[in-house]
C-alpha cells in the first residue's frame, strides 16, 4: 500500500523571529512526521532564506504550509517531493555530468 508523500523539501522565506528552532519544533509536531531538517541558505537585514526537508509517512502538504505561514513563512517552490513505499535516492545521470563542463 502506498504512504503518500515521504519527503519534501521547501524553499521557505521567513522573518527572523521566530527562530528556525521553534519552526522546526512545530513542524515535527504535525501528523506523520518524522523528521525535520532546517537549513539556513541565505540571510539580510530582515529574512532568511531557508530550506526544510520534512520526511514521514502520508504527509500533509496543506497542513506543513498552513504552519509555515502560522510561524510567518512563505513557500517559495517545492524543490523535491518523493512519494510511495520508499524513498528512491537520485542517480546520476549523464545530462549531470555534462553541467560540470
Amino acid at each position: 500500500m502506498a504512504r503518500g508523500i515521504r519527503l519534501l523539501v521547501l524553499d521557505v522565506l521567513k522573518p527572523h523571529q521566530p527562530m528556525v528552532t521553534e519552526l522546526a519544533l512545530g513542524l515535527s509536531e504535525l501528523r506523520g512526521v518524522d523528521g525535520v531538517n532546517i537549513t539556513l541558505v541565505e540571510i539580510d537585514k530582515e529574512t532568511e532564506n531557508i530550506k526544510i526537508t520534512i520526511v514521514g509517512d502520508n504527509l500533509d502538504y496543506d497542513e506543513i504550509v498552513r504552519t509555515i505561514e502560522e510561524f510567518g513563512g512563505v513557500v517559495h517552490s517545492i524543490d523535491m517531493v518523493a512519494a510511495g513505499k520508499r524513498i528512491i535516492e537520485e542517480s546520476e545521470t549523464p545530462q549531470d555530468k555534462l553541467e560540470e563542463f
